[in-house]
């Protein structure tokens, strides 16, 4: 059950961070203590869920992996979110560099 639950939490940890770095750029209108407030209402919850995790982890995975995962996932995150929510563009390098991410975390975790 861990080794599911344990990178189910890594991931959706990921995804908080990568909203609370740069969703708030999609309101720029609403000032920088909007984007203060916001971004640390989203941390908090997102920082709780990593502890969490990690911790529930240690012993299925060591704490390489877990950090290789959730710094992996961080940035596939951080994409989705740049991509999906704030509409910017992609390249076939960058496209080609989340490849090469993904790779080095499975040959870390497995």
């Amino acid at each position: 059950m861990k080794m599911i639950l344990v990178p189910l939490m890594l991931c959706l940890s990921s995804l908080l961070m990568a909203f609370a770095w740069l969703g708030h750029i999609r309101f720029r209108n609403r000032g920088f203590l909007f984007a203060l407030l916001v971004s640390w209402a989203i941390v908090l919850p997102e920082y709780i869920l990593n502890v969490l995790a990690i911790r529930y982890g240690h012993g299925v995975y060591t704490g390489g992996e877990m950090a290789a995962f959730n710094l992996g996932t961080g940035v596939f995150f951080v994409a989705l979110v740049s991509r999906l929510f704030l509409k910017e563009s992609m390249n076939v390098y960058q496209l080609f560099g989340f490849f090469v991410m993904t790779w080095g975390i499975t040959l870390v975790v497995y």
